[in-house]
């Protein structure tokens, strides 16, 4: 019988995702908020988008950067919303596994490019604070280019092996997934196979890649807030302070979720599955969701430009 049922799933066609287990009765009300976020990213990250091209006066590193955050957003949650969406509306759980795989890969090599993206916002304000004369040389469009292919490219190859690792295990156990998107863990824990290469790789992404990003960062903030502290009033402290203080927002709302997620999986065995997988579906909707609106009311260029936009069309 178990060697029947090891037939049945090795290398399935297809995997379910079960949404969120023990809140199935819930899916449609849960759904009401995600979609909600959703619509606010999606939104959101295409007015930045706009506002930025459309404002010639905004074309400097800083809101390239802003612009290469909204983009990693927006295919962040367009990576996973739409099939969370379609299994709490039409309980459409099905997934092809190479579909899975893909969303999996996309899943962590854009958290992987807005974690680098951030530390380059990181370099942005050390400079623009620290060496405000040589901003401009230092930080010229093909060195700001430069930086964003790179994100991009270590992205995208660093995240390249949890994908071929993925892939090559045998999976007999099951393939029932119980969660609403393919996480590479979750995935994983499917094998039937030795998966600890494919574990210590993720250690290593998690701590060495996106842990050198908060070592960096924190460095940069370190070195931004004596420059700011050694200001004469406090009015040029705050005032000088201001202009990393939205990119110091969107810093805290997407390490501090993920810094509890980890926690919480390591000492966290107590707590509902359900629990667990709601907090990470919020982890991965939170950024997308939180950093237009917080550039959006924290910077003074774009909060002006919408006003003027939304004044120019009532008008």
């Amino acid at each position: 019988m178990s060697d029947s049922n090891a037939t049945d799933f090795t290398n399935p066609a297809t995997f379910i995702l079960l949404g969120i287990p023990g809140l199935e009765v819930a899916h449609v009300w849960i759904s009401i908020s995600f979609c909600t976020m959703y619509a606010i990213a999606i939104l959101g990250n295409f007015t930045i988008l706009f506002i930025v091209k459309m404002k010639s006066s905004l074309h400097e590193p800083m809101y390239y950067f802003l612009c290469m955050l909204a983009v990693t957003d927006l295919v962040l949650t367009t990576s996973t919303l739409p099939k969370m969406l379609s299994i709490f509306w039409f309980n459409s759980r099905e997934i092809d596994f190479s579909a899975c795989l893909t969303q999996m890969y996309f899943i962590h090599c854009f958290l992987e490019m807005e974690s680098g993206i951030l530390v380059a916002m990181a370099l942005d304000c050390y400079v623009a604070i620290c060496h405000p004369l040589r901003h401009s040389t230092i930080l010229t469009n093909p060195v700001v280019s430069k930086i964003g292919l790179a994100m991009m490219l270590r992205g995208c190859i660093v995240i390249l092996p949890l994908l071929i690792l993925a892939r090559q295990w045998p999976y007999c156990r099951t393939n029932i997934i119980p969660q609403p998107y393919c996480a590479h863990i979750a995935v994983v824990n499917l094998a039937c196979a030795d998966t600890r290469i494919s574990s210590y790789y993720g250690l290593f992404v998690l701590f060495c890649v996106m842990g050198l990003d908060v070592i960096f960062i924190t460095v940069s903030y370190v070195q931004i807030l004596r420059a700011v502290f050694s200001l004469p009033t406090k009015d040029a402290r705050l005032k000088t302070f201001g202009t990393c203080s939205s990119h110091l927002f969107v810093i805290l709302a997407f390490y501090i979720p993920g810094f509890f997620i980890s926690l919480m999986y390591r000492f966290g065995q107590n707590l509902a599955l359900h629990f667990h997988i709601l907090i990470a579906n919020m982890y991965l909707l939170m950024p997308p969701t939180l950093n237009p609106i917080i550039y959006g009311v924290r910077t003074k260029e774009i909060r002006g430009r919408l006003l003027r936009l939304f004044t120019h069309e009532e008008s």
